[in-house]
């Protein structure tokens, strides 16, 4: 059972912290915004603690949330061929959502699911919304997000058409070490597109 916590906003502001100086890595140092606005934020964000196993979506629901992960480690995954394939890792101190679900409320095409227990801090379409269209802060924190994700994706598709094996492992070594130290072998070589005999000889090889 998923379970949520009432608190009040002052509370909510203490808890999320993390949260807020996330946001605030997305905004200009030489602009000033008022507190209120992200006071406005941490207010409508409700704290959600998923244990192993759990989702946050399954394939072919809705996505109720958009989140940020305060601790713990989220699997987007997809089935091909009755094998289930990683296509995202979300790790502590970044956000996620089915997205395409979330926003247009359609099914999901992936599922969502904690490798661990998480800590998360969850946001529903409508109040996702609001916060969008009348909060500065929040909508040009979600705009450059979005910008940085594009980023991100496009190189991680050109990385798997350009890159060997080896090659994208010791970028993944390089760029992203908490991966290696925090998830499962088998889902990194998922999430890598490489075979889990693969993915063995490869760190025996390089250590």
């Amino acid at each position: 059972m998923n379970i949520f916590v009432d608190t009040s906003s002052i509370i909510m502001a203490i808890a999320s912290k993390a949260f807020l100086d996330y946001l605030r890595h997305f905004t200009n140092d030489s602009e000033t915004h008022s507190e209120k606005q992200f006071s406005e934020i941490a207010h409508q964000f409700k704290e959600l603690t998923l244990k192993k196993n759990q989702f946050l979506v399954h394939e072919n629901q809705v996505c109720p949330y958009f989140c940020y992960v305060e601790s713990g480690i989220l699997q987007h995954a997809i089935v091909v061929d009755d094998e289930e394939k990683t296509t995202y890792l979300a790790l502590r101190n970044s956000v996620t959502s089915s997205l395409n679900s979330f926003l247009n409320t359609i099914p999901s095409r992936k599922s969502i699911k904690a490798l661990v227990d998480c800590q998360l801090w969850v946001i529903d379409l409508e109040n996702f919304q609001d916060l969008l269209a009348n909060n500065q802060v929040f909508h040009q924190f979600y705009y450059r997000l979005i910008e940085r994700q594009i980023m991100l994706i496009d190189d991680y598709r050109i990385d798997l058409l350009t890159l060997s094996p080896e090659e994208r492992y010791k970028k993944l070594l390089a760029t992203e070490p908490k991966l290696l130290q925090e998830v499962p072998l088998h889902y990194l070589a998922s999430f890598l597109g490489i075979s889990n005999r693969h993915m063995s000889r490869i760190r025996k090889n390089i250590g």
